[in-house]
């Protein structure tokens, strides 16, 4: 009987490609020269795609084919890293659209129609797409699966075409050229596809390329400086420092008129969704708040991810390195709140934004520990209920080469206070017990609105009535947020403390902490105060003490 697309195909294609390119990720990284030659590519597929099957491996036994294709999909988007990553999840997408809708039998003629489609859906995603990119490669492949019912033929067909249109990659672009290699993305889609090739046809997964640079072109490349390497950006500009990405909930209209304000504010724009009001935004730009900004006024932007390019091509970071990591030391925070992530960035730290209330996902962690690309990482997760999470992912980053070490902070003072101490020139051991010290001395304590009558522990509270919450119970009752402020300020330091920070919630007034840095001052002269906007939506205001 013919093979067809079911769901435990497609998982073990998801398995097989994650091996894949697990197996050649430094292979895929070291010729990474364009758009940036920053070594990463191979590495971004890979968390992509391990996103995608992280997804995978939750649907329900027995949920069928259409499920599963929606979850790597939509695994893939949330997780996708650089333009590879948010081109891999086009192509997943293209298989998730093509399954739903399908009739009986899922064939080859459905992998055909996948394949068009992400072809579509990927050179939408760009403004100025080239030829001999990853998008060249995936055209090929797509043209050359048509014509045929039978799975394993068109899979097969598939995996030459990409394979064809690869080698053909180092004519078709002057960076390819002048490096001596194929790219990156189009090898690793090749991987991808010849996972599915070998899975229907039974054979192994390349385990050696059809492009493997020849050993006199392999030593040209090994022999060249981060100059030589360098590509050109597609829009032939070195000016832009950083790489922005989000995922944004908004509607069509919104995002057509963000695609038109990051053009004009960078290049390598990328904007790609799920079909449902999810986007996954790409951008390279100098101007990170006005991305960002674009992004708020769009619809609602979360997971922020900021790369500075100088950190990733640095004159140790070449493409030729075998080494992936281009800094020695990095601090990784969870933090909740658009504006307290940028003080954390300011401070130094890598940054996971998430909203309110939102999971991280084991597989996010893995990918922003690797996006730091430091050897050693400092996880902070600032929030006792990830901790758990954190520390799997430490596992898994650990197993890949990386050093990483958590320190459980339960809320983002203890993280900003864990942060302030940090030092890049101290021992990494020494710095870390500072660090746990310092989240470890720091007590925290909100204040929140209550929305409904209830039973505390100081008694019962009404709608509209200001609650002290410190170690998640109700310690206190307050008329309004001033009055709650400073109950909460002077009840947290019967214990003493030497430094009292403030951060206001989105929508809290400036008066707020004013106030309530005016009397600590009076009544506690000894006390040092800060306060910064957080922007957290939970909590009108938090406080630290250390």
């Amino acid at each position: 009987m013919p093979p067809v697309l079911d769901s435990a195909l497609l998982t073990g294609w998801a398995r097989a490609a994650t091996e894949a390119l697990e197996r050649h990720c430094a292979e895929v990284d070291r010729i990474n020269v364009f758009p940036v030659a920053d070594g990463d590519t191979g590495t971004n597929l890979l968390l992509t795609m391990r996103a995608a099957l992280d997804a995978a491996c939750r649907v329900p036994p027995g949920d069928g084919t259409s499920a599963v294709a929606t979850a790597l999909a939509r695994g893939a988007l949330l997780g996708a890293r650089g333009n590879s990553g948010v081109i891999l999840s086009q192509v997943l997408r293209g298989m998730a659209e093509a399954v739903a809708a399908a009739r009986a039998p899922l064939d080859g003629a459905v992998l055909s129609d996948a394949l068009a489609r992400a072809r579509a859906l990927a050179v939408a995603a760009f403004d100025h797409p080239r030829e001999g990119t990853v998008l060249t490669v995936l055209a090929e492949a797509a043209e050359a699966a048509r014509g045929s019912r039978l799975l394993d033929r068109v899979a097969s067909a598939a995996a030459d075409g990409a394979a064809l249109a690869l080698r053909a990659t180092t004519g078709q672009l002057p960076e390819l050229a002048r490096a001596g290699v194929v790219d990156a993305g189009g090898l690793g889609l090749y991987l991808v596809l010849d996972a599915l090739d070998g899975l229907l046809n039974g054979h192994p997964s390349a385990s050696v390329l059809p492009v493997a640079p020849e050993p006199a072109v392999d030593a040209a490349v090994a022999a060249r400086g981060s100059e030589a390497l360098r590509a050109e950006r597609e829009a032939g500009s070195e000016e832009f420092e950083y790489e922005v990405m989000y995922l944004l909930d908004a509607d069509a209209a919104a995002v057509a008129v963000l695609r038109v304000t990051l053009a004009a504010l960078g290049d390598c724009v990328a904007v790609v969704g799920d079909g449902d009001g999810l986007w996954n935004v790409h951008v390279h730009c100098t101007d990170v708040g006005a991305a960002i900004e674009a992004g708020v006024a769009a619809g609602r932007p979360h997971r922020i991810t900021v790369i500075r390019f100088a950190d990733q091509t640095g004159p140790d970071a070449t493409p030729g390195r075998a080494d992936r990591f281009v800094r020695s030391r990095a601090v990784l925070m969870v933090v909740t709140g658009a504006e307290v992530a940028e003080l954390a960035r300011s401070a130094g730290a890598s940054v996971i934004e998430r909203e309110s209330g939102e999971s991280i996902e084991e597989a996010e962690l893995v990918a922003a520990l690797a996006g730091t690309l430091a050897q050693q990482v400092v996880l902070l997760p600032d929030d006792s209920e990830l901790t758990a999470v954190a520390e799997r992912a430490a596992a898994v980053a650990r197993r890949e080469g990386q050093e990483v070490l958590v320190v459980p902070t339960a809320s983002v003072l203890q993280g900003l206070a864990a942060l302030a101490v940090h030092d890049p020139n101290r021992r990494p051991g020494d710095d870390v017990v500072a660090m746990a010290e310092a989240a470890a001395l720091t007590r925290t304590a909100g204040l929140m609105v209550a929305e409904s009558e209830a039973l505390t522990w100081v008694g019962r509270c009404e709608p509209g009535d200001v609650l002290g919450v410190a170690d998640g119970e109700v310690v206190l009752i307050a008329p309004d947020l001033a009055v709650g402020a400073l109950w909460l300020a002077h009840r947290m330091l019967l214990a003493g403390g030497e430094i009292v920070t403030a951060l206001l919630g989105q929508g809290a007034d400036e008066d707020l902490g004013e106030g309530l840095a005016a009397d600590l001052r009076r009544t506690h002269p000894e006390v040092d105060v800060v306060v910064h906007r957080g922007g957290q939506t939970d909590y009108p205001l938090v406080l630290g003490v250390e």
